[in-house]
C-alpha cells in the first residue's frame, strides 16, 4: 500500500514578481510622509540651489543648470535606494514580515528582485518630477538622446547605493534605521560634492570624497552633460568595486540576522 502524496502548485514566477512589486509600491504610496518626501525633496533642493546660484552663473547659467540637474538627479535616485532599502528593510524586519515570508511559498530571490524593481520605479518617479521642474521652471535643456542616456546611467549606476541601504537595513532596528541612514548618507552627500561642487571644498575633504561611491556615481550623469571630472571607465570600475563590497556587507548582515531568527 503506497502512501498518498500531496503536491502543491505554486504560481508562475512572473505572476509572483508582479504581485510582490505591486504590493511594495502600494505600501509606499499609502505612506505619504515617506513617498512624497522621497519624490519631491530632490526637486526642492534643485529649486533652492538653482534659485540662489543661477544668477551668479551669468552667461554660464545653462551649463550650471545641467550640472545641478546631474548632481540632484544622482541625489534623487540614491536617496530612494538608501532610504528604501535601509529604512524599508528595517521596518519590514520590525513588523516580522520576514518571518511571515518564510511561511509562504514565495522564494526569497523573487522578493529581493521585487524590491529592486520597485526601487527603480520609485526612483524613476523622483526623476520625472525633477525633470519636469528643471525643464519648465529652471529652463534646463537636454536633447532626447542625452536625456535617455542620463536616466539610464542614473538607474543602472545605483546598485552600490542599494547595497548600502541593504547593509543598513539588516544591521539596524526599525527605530535606529532613520538615524543611522541620515548619519551616513547626508555627510556622504556633502563630502561627495552633491550639494557643493567638490572643487570648492577643502583639499582634505576632496581626497576623502573621491573615494566614496556617491562621487563616482555622480560622474555618470555629469559625463552626459560634459562636466565630469573623471573618465566614465574609471567611475564604472569604482562603482563595480563598491557594489561588490556593499552587497557583500549587506549579505553578511542578512545572514547574521537570519541565523538569529531561524537557527
Amino acid at each position: 500500500m503506497s502512501a498518498a502524496t500531496t503536491t502543491f502548485q505554486v504560481a508562475p514566477v512572473p505572476r509572483m514578481l508582479w504581485a510582490e512589486t505591486r504590493a511594495k509600491l502600494l505600501s509606499r504610496l499609502r505612506s505619504p510622509a515617506f513617498s512624497v518626501l522621497s519624490i519631491v525633496l530632490p526637486t526642492m533642493f534643485f529649486a533652492l540651489f538653482y534659485g540662489i546660484f543661477s544668477g551668479q552663473a551669468g552667461s554660464h547659467a545653462a551649463e550650471f543648470g545641467k550640472y545641478i540637474l546631474a548632481t540632484y538627479g544622482t541625489y534623487a535616485v540614491a536617496n530612494v535606494m538608501v532610504f528604501n532599502f535601509g529604512i524599508g528593510i528595517a521596518n519590514e524586519r520590525g513588523q516580522k514580515q520576514d518571518l511571515l515570508q518564510r511561511a509562504t511559498p514565495l522564494p526569497g530571490w523573487v522578493a529581493t528582485l521585487a524590491q529592486v524593481i520597485f526601487s527603480l520605479v520609485f526612483a524613476l518617479l523622483a526623476l520625472i518630477v525633477l525633470y519636469a521642474y528643471a525643464f519648465t521652471v529652471g529652463g534646463v535643456r537636454l536633447d532626447p538622446g542625452a536625456l535617455v542616456g542620463f536616466t539610464l546611467r542614473l538607474l543602472l549606476g545605483s546598485f552600490p547605493m542599494m547595497g548600502l541601504g541593504m547593509a543598513i537595513g539588516y544591521s539596524t532596528s526599525a527605530n535606529a534605521a532613520p538615524a543611522v541612514t541620515n548619519l551616513i548618507y547626508l555627510p556622504m552627500s556633502f563630502i561627495s560634492g552633491i550639494f557643493i561642487p567638490l572643487s570648492q571644498l577643502p583639499s582634505g575633504i576632496q581626497t576623502v570624497g573621491k573615494l566614496l561611491p556617491l562621487y563616482h556615481y555622480s560622474q555618470l550623469p555629469l559625463e552626459t552633460v560634459g562636466q565630469n571630472t573623471e573618465s566614465l571607465g574609471t567611475a564604472a570600475l569604482w562603482l563595480i568595486g563598491w557594489t561588490v563590497v556593499l552587497f557583500a556587507l549587506g549579505l553578511r548582515f542578512y545572514r547574521m540576522d537570519a541565523s538569529k531568527k531561524f537557527s
